[in-house]
């Protein structure tokens, strides 16, 4: 008869946390994986504008021609674009925020 494995109380509640999400906050761990799907948005580090594209000239070029971006709105040109990963609930309060609409 195999032994039946005893279940570990967490470390969160061993350590005298009310809740895993205060365990977590105070030692610094932060979930990677967020639920449901993230979008990627691209904006301008001089104006903040969503409005960017890929330069395409030169991009056969040998010194690596493609990893320069261009603000259509300022024309501020570079590489140092701003990134950003956001759930469909922050997608929606950006859009909203900005005064577009969805769909």
């Amino acid at each position: 008869m195999a032994k039946k494995s005893k279940v570990a109380t967490p470390d969160w509640i061993l350590e005298g946390f009310d809740s895993e999400e205060d365990y977590e906050k105070a030692k610094g761990i932060s979930k990677e994986k967020k639920a449901g799907k993230t979008f990627k948005i691209r904006e301008c580090p001089k104006c903040g504008s969503d409005d960017v594209g890929v330069v395409l000239s030169g991009s056969d070029s040998e010194e690596g021609g493609g990893n320069e971006w261009e603000c259509r709105k300022c024309k501020w040109t570079g590489t140092d674009i701003v990134r950003k990963e956001l759930t469909e609930d922050e997608l929606m309060k950006y859009l909203d925020e900005k005064g577009e609409e969805c769909c």
